[in-house]
């Protein structure tokens, strides 16, 4: 094989790869289940089994679009470094108060010390001190409140229990909160930001936030189905937007994690000391950085999760991108994609996973 060649995996390997894709599929009841694979940043398989709809059999394509839930927080993260860089924000910016990025939408005489104190590197690390997604998330209550009335309702009622920085708790109103800042720093919307300053430069035009209802539907989007009691269209999943509102094909992701595993073959979107403040992870957690996970090998990761969806997106210290999309959930399907996923990469030994 040439040295610039992309190495594909050959019929056998296909046939391997799709006999654990259907064996997880049964496992874990799910309908469709679409993937990619990008090998030193060049695309280098993509593929989909199962059914869009399985009601319909409506037959899954790569072409299909998935709520990502959770990945959406490293766009998050992306959008916010590629501010900072052009200097409109910085991680130790407070978030609160007469110099805060919210400014003072929030009435200053109801912040409490520790609010005072909160950054935006506090809200990318789950360092905030609260608004944990253990029980009671802010993110999955009240939920025709609007972003400004969900934020004043929370800060007003659900108190931080710690001081920013000295404990991580896994924040979905944390990321709210960026996405806010996001707006004030760009002066357009958290959308329309990620989409101009992110999505733009890496050449996507399909990904979007997601709609609620199966009647809002984006055009090529998935049918969620209902599983252990999962209620897909009873979300105000726009609301979610920085933290798990988008959707995207598995190849759309990989064209974004090629444009910042700080490779050469892909320019990245952000420039080197950007990229690697970003995969630095926390004092109170070693495993997770500004919106990624993060280990020693270095791999860098994030999966997601909501009512009808799982997904993952993946870097590899070994030069491989991946990521995968369901459209249902069962218990425990998180780390099993995790796992399917490195088993399917290394159906091709050419890959090097």
């Amino acid at each position: 094989m040439a040295a610039d060649e992309v190495p594909k995996p050959t019929d056998a390997q296909r046939a391997s790869m799709e006999k654990l894709a259907r064996k997880f599929m049964g496992d874990f009841k799910v309908p469709g289940l679409s993937i990619a694979f990008a090998h030193r940043e060049r695309p280098s398989f993509s593929t989909s089994y199962g059914f869009a709809d399985a009601e319909s059999r409506e037959e899954l394509t790569a072409d299909h679009r998935f709520r990502i839930a959770s990945v959406s927080k490293p766009l998050t993260s992306i959008a916010l470094f590629q501010l900072m860089e052009d200097g409109k924000l910085a991680l130790d910016d407070k978030v609160l108060g007469p110099q805060g990025r919210l400014g003072m939408e929030i009435p200053e005489l109801k912040l409490t010390p520790r609010l005072r104190s909160l950054t935006v590197h506090h809200l990318l690390t789950h360092t905030g001190g609260g608004w944990g997604n253990q029980r009671n998330d802010p993110m999955f209550r009240n939920p025709k409140l609007d972003h400004a009335a969900l934020i004043e309702s929370t800060l007003r009622d659900d108190p931080l229990q710690h001081d920013p920085g000295e404990q991580y708790a896994y924040s979905n109103f944390g990321y709210c909160l960026l996405g806010r800042i996001i707006e004030k720093a760009a002066g357009v919307s958290y959308e329309g930001c990620v989409k101009d300053r992110l999505l733009k430069r890496c050449g996507i035009d399909g990904m979007e936030i997601a709609g609620n209802t199966r009647d809002e539907r984006r055009p090529g989007e998935v049918v969620y189905h209902s599983r252990n009691g999962d209620r897909p269209y009873a979300m105000n999943v726009r609301r979610m937007d920085a933290h798990g509102g988008w959707i995207a094909r598995p190849s759309e992701l990989i064209n974004i994690l090629v444009r910042v595993d700080g490779g050469k073959v892909r320019a990245d979107v952000l420039k080197q000391p950007s990229g690697e403040r970003m995969f630095t992870a926390s004092t109170a957690n070693p495993r997770y950085a500004c919106g990624w996970a993060v280990n020693q090998v270095p791999n860098r990761w994030h999966n997601g999760s909501l009512p009808g969806t799982a997904s993952i997106a993946v870097i590899t210290a070994s030069g491989m991108c991946w990521a995968a999309m369901t459209n249902a959930r069962t218990p425990g399907i998180g780390p099993a994609l995790d796992r399917l996923m490195w088993d399917l990469a290394r159906c091709v030994p050419d890959w090097k996973a």
